[in-house]
């Protein structure tokens, strides 16, 4: 009892030092006043602290006589926004992590100015905000995409990008969380029913019930919104509008009381955001997800992606989202196109807003360092951008734990994933070279540009473990500076005794797979079944991988095709097999589009084939 009120109280007090307004960067030594709304806050979390003393006080009494609290159960009102919020009866013998599974509150004035501020900046267009205030999270009602998220608007495709990878990841590997009260027993996932017969993945996709759907959809929402509280609480913006209107209605009636009440509704201010939303946070998952689909027609709505977007925000904390990114004076939504930044996809992706996607930090000296992703994520992020040398994204992210990505082009954000999650397994050779770029990407202060100093070096060739003869070593660092590349050729005819990667006969870690991509916005298609009609839906493409060894020489890979090249052979025929691994001997013609530049950053030198038209990711 001492321990849980000892707890109440440090809860209390660690409240007590939490969302105190940003110090700004430069501040001039005039005291400022104190606004009526950080006076509110201010006073609750004394009054917190002041409940949790004295209940300590209580509990120290009660131990001392023997007896027990006949006080039962009290309630407890505070002030918010100058409102007065009453919370239901609470049992004053629980911890306060207990007590509060959820509280409801109005957005501050100043804190809707701060969001609002934070996500479009303070001169952003009309267009913009119609993108985002006009794009619902639902379902594609196309047969052959309906597991995907459809996407009518340009913009915030980086939010539809992020969930729907989520979602795959539900559907695919974890049908039994989708089931409602979880059947006896087991049932056989999407993905292995995709592999163990000849069943196209549209037909199974297009077999899966709304419910399922849906269920995935909330699954993956509740996932992404504690990823951003750190696993620890979730905050869930609705709209006060619909606080109460859409509690046990039937779906078809909630989506149109809800299309009902956003008619006329706009956001164009922090004024707007402040009379428009009601947040609410959770300390429950389980809650949090109730919560969600009781609510989700607003997420269908046009809505649904700004709330979606407001509420990771929140749920990280505006503070802690400014102090995640490089530069906290940008808005989020990037100008002129309105486009989700870097920092919304990495956000909801691994639950911090930087900017960048290599792993770890980089110390740029001087004291200032820029931040990556710093922890391994569910689901991961490929871009074009590093085919173009532009960036360099970190293992992390390239080897998620599930084999599911988004990818990032110039302008839009996609998702490529895969039915079998041993696409991503290595074999001895595979797995050597990771450990070895791991550790000269440690010690890589050059942002991905592939080379280390000599003291970094010798601490790679300790770190992993490689027995480099002297003169080879002499050789590399006569520059001052060690390039990948040329560390690479050298390993590559290093013995694997000596810690390198020769393999004379080339054979071992060929392998075939398939991958899927999904682009959710509707584009104009021919109709199904020969029809000749275009209509507007999202796009699935089956794409077949094959991978050769990637530590062979130069002179094996003559008759392989390279990234960029628009021919050659690729090492594999990826017919008659049940093995999504199986080993490549037969070349096939190379197809080319910018997605095959994507995944040559992960696999290189894929070779990609598909059938009809390109993928697009844009």
């Amino acid at each position: 009892m001492e321990d849980h009120v000892e707890d109440d109280l440090q809860k209390a007090l660690r409240m007590s030092m939490q969302y105190e307004p940003p110090e700004p960067k430069r501040s001039k030594d005039s005291p400022m006043e104190e606004s009526p709304e950080v006076k509110n806050r201010r006073l609750q979390r004394e009054l917190m602290a002041a409940a949790a003393e004295k209940r300590m006080a209580a509990s120290a009494a009660v131990a001392k006589s023997g007896g027990s609290s006949s006080s039962g159960n009290v309630a407890k009102s505070v002030y918010l926004g100058g409102s007065e919020v009453k919370s239901e009866k609470v049992d004053e013998c629980e911890p306060m992590v207990k007590e509060e599974k959820s509280s409801r509150e109005e957005l501050a004035l100043e804190q809707a100015h701060q969001l609002f501020s934070m996500v479009f900046g303070n001169e952003v267009s009309k267009g913009i905000l119609a993108q985002w205030s006009n794009q619902g999270i639902r379902f594609s009602p196309d047969e052959e995409t309906s597991m995907g998220l459809v996407q009518h608007e340009g913009g915030p495709c980086g939010v539809l990008a992020a969930i729907q990878a989520f979602v795959l990841k539900y559907l695919l590997f974890f049908p039994q969380e989708l089931v409602k009260d979880g059947p006896k027993t087991p049932i056989i996932s999407v993905s292995k029913r995709l592999q163990e017969t000849q069943d196209s993945a549209t037909n199974l996709f297009g077999s899966l019930t709304e419910e399922t759907k849906s269920r995935a959809l909330v699954r993956s929402m509740g996932e992404i919104l504690f990823l951003c509280g750190n696993n620890n609480s979730a905050t869930i913006a609705s709209l006060k509008v619909l606080d109460h209107e859409i509690e046990g209605k039937d779906q078809s009636t909630k989506d149109e009381i809800v299309a009902r009440s956003l008619d006329g509704l706009s956001i164009e201010s922090g004024d707007d955001l402040q009379k428009a939303l009601k947040v609410t946070t959770f300390t429950s998952l389980s809650s949090a997800m109730q919560r969600l689909e009781e609510i989700i027609p607003i997420f269908r709505s046009r809505m649904g992606a700004l709330l979606f977007l407001l509420s990771a925000l929140l749920s990280r904390g505006l503070e802690t989202v400014q102090a995640d990114r490089d530069d906290p004076t940008q808005p989020l939504v990037t100008a002129p196109f309105g486009h989700a930044s870097q920092e919304i996809v990495n956000l909801l992706l691994s639950g911090m807003a930087v900017a960048n996607v290599f792993d770890g930090k980089m110390d740029l000296g001087g004291g200032m360092f820029v931040k990556g992703i710093l922890t391994p994520v569910e689901v991961g992020f490929l871009t074009l951008l590093e085919s173009l040398n532009f960036c360099k994204v970190g293992q992390s992210l390239k080897s998620p734990k599930w084999p599911i990505w988004v990818i990032g082009s110039e302008s839009h954000y996609t998702v490529l994933f895969a039915l079998d999650p041993r696409v991503q397994e290595e074999n001895e050779f595979e797995s050597r070279e990771t450990t070895i770029r791991r550790a000269f990407d440690a010690q890589d202060q050059s942002g991905g540009g592939g080379f280390i100093s000599v003291e970094g070096f010798h601490q790679v060739l300790k770190d992993a473990n490689v027995n480099l003869p002297a003169d080879k070593v002499n050789n590399l660092c006569s520059s001052g500076f060690i390039v990948w590349s040329e560390f690479w050729q050298v390993l590559l005819d290093l013995d694997k005794s000596l810690g390198g990667l020769k393999d004379s006969t080339g054979l071992m870690g060929k392998k075939v797979f398939d991958l899927y991509h999904f682009n959710g916005i509707a584009k104009s298609v021919l109709g199904g079944s020969g029809g000749e009609t275009p209509v507007q839906r999202p796009r699935l493409t089956k794409l077949r991988v094959s991978v050769p060894p990637r530590w062979t020489p130069e002179e094996f890979m003559a008759n392989v095709s390279l990234p960029g090249s628009s021919s050659g052979s690729g090492g594999g025929d990826g017919s008659g097999t049940k093995d999504a691994m199986a080993e490549v001997s037969k070349p096939e013609p190379a197809q080319h589009a910018p997605l095959v530049d994507c995944i040559r950053t992960r696999w290189a030198r894929a070779v990609c084939n598909w059938e009809g038209d390109p993928p697009s990711i844009v």
